[in-house]
């Protein structure tokens, strides 16, 4: 063991490889020893790559190297006294589940379960981020039965950065406990929700349509749009970009009615948020809701936002907007959208930073794609020339200061 952490970092990636050199997978054991003491290692990278290398090898390790030599060896990682040991251990047993017999599950549910209550919040937030791959290889009963009260557990954890990983957990829990995922997992979801950190409630936001899909249509509409309309109007913003950011994947799975009388009222409020970037986020999201909305809807419902947003005064929104064009052109048409759109591009084009001005550059071949060619041809090509001049002139009068 080498007192370089660059050293061990490339030992832990190596020896993940090393099958072919020891003779085969029937002889990929001699390597669990060396990578059990990286595993150890208190530099996180380091650990976390021992681990994944063990789990290479476990994977295609046979049955029986894995009950005479995988067992006792996670088993001493998950009993030994220095926490660095009980995570590297936690990530491990997704792998060496399915490998033993029964007499070895259930001592490694036994030895999970421990490392989920254990007193070091590292491990528990270890052993909160391998719930998801262990569930997907337990039995549905070792879910409902063991499984289930330990994701209860986490999600009530002291510990912020524990129970913001729950999330994930509500997803891969369901997936195994369908038919009484409603009764299980609904209300641990809508708890994190009104969570007092604004971490863990962001933590929701950003799984809101993935919850959706989880849950179906009917439970989404009647029991996570109070939740996503609460997370449109929290008070932190870092809460509110992500959830307007999930707006357009959970309007997806929700009906037409629902997204007119419950979405859409949040929505509005969010054009006016005194946050830029939670506009910015607003902006990248409910363009490709028109193609939900349809053109009437979009009309008298979308086409305002859009505008007002066209016309923020923030360059990054604007310049967000025409890069979202496609979706709202699809079904209003161009024509509706040039009053409003020309002004803003050249505004970009003129803006006092070069990167919105670099932007718009890239975006001439999109627009000229979004827009059609007549439109392009009429209302553009000067335009984008000129753009594309100005901004070499730009390049040329700022490198002129050092060469000349």
């Amino acid at each position: 063991m080498d007192d370089d952490d660059e050293v061990l970092l490339e030992m832990a990636t190596n020896l993940g490889q090393f099958t072919p050199l020891v003779g085969g997978d029937e002889h990929t054991f001699h390597l669990l020893s060396p990578l059990e003491s990286l595993a150890t290692m208190e530099d996180p990278p380091v650990r976390n790559k021992a681990v994944e290398s063990l789990c290479s090898l476990g994977t295609s390790m046979p049955s029986g190297h894995h009950q005479e030599h995988f067992v006792p060896m996670l088993r001493r990682l998950a009993t030994n006294d220095w926490f660095t040991s009980r995570i590297a251990a936690s990530g491990l047993f997704a792998t060496a589940y399915p490998k033993v017999d029964a007499a070895a599950r259930a001592e490694y549910v036994g030895l999970f379960s421990a490392l989920c209550r254990d007193d070091t919040p590292m491990v528990r937030r270890a052993a909160a981020q391998a719930l998801c791959k262990f569930a997907a290889v337990c039995e549905p009963s070792v879910v409902r039965e063991h499984l289930v009260p330990l994701f209860v557990g986490l999600a009530e954890d002291p510990q912020d950065s524990v129970k913001l990983l729950a999330v994930a957990n509500c997803i891969a829990v369901s997936k195994r406990i369908d038919d009484s995922k409603v009764e299980v997992v609904l209300p641990v979801v809508l708890n994190l929700a009104s969570d007092n950190s604004y971490r863990v409630r962001w933590s929701v936001a950003s799984h809101m349509s993935d919850l959706g899909q989880v849950f179906g249509e009917e439970v989404t509409t009647t029991k996570l749009m109070p939740v996503m309309q609460k997370l449109l109007q929290d008070p932190e913003p870092e809460t509110r970009s992500i959830a307007a950011g999930s707006c357009e994947g959970f309007a997806k799975l929700i009906s037409v009615e629902a997204i007119v009388a419950d979405i859409l009222p949040a929505v509005q409020t969010l054009v006016t948020d005194d946050e830029s970037h939670v506009r910015v986020s607003l902006a990248g999201s409910i363009m490709s809701m028109s193609l939900i909305l349809k053109r009437d809807l979009t009309i008298q419902h979308l086409l305002p936002v859009f505008l007002k947003l066209l016309k923020d005064t923030d360059s990054e929104v604007r310049l967000k907007v025409i890069s979202k064009l496609s979706g709202i052109n699809e079904v209003v048409g161009v024509t509706l959208l040039s009053q409003s759109l020309l002004p803003a591009i050249v505004e970009l084009a003129e803006d006092a930073k070069w990167r919105v001005r670099l932007a718009i550059i890239q975006h001439v071949p999109l627009l000229a794609k979004q827009l059609g060619v007549e439109f392009f041809d009429e209302k553009l090509v000067s335009f984008g020339m000129v753009v594309v001049f100005s901004f070499f002139f730009s390049l040329f009068f700022f490198f002129s200061l050092f060469f000349f």
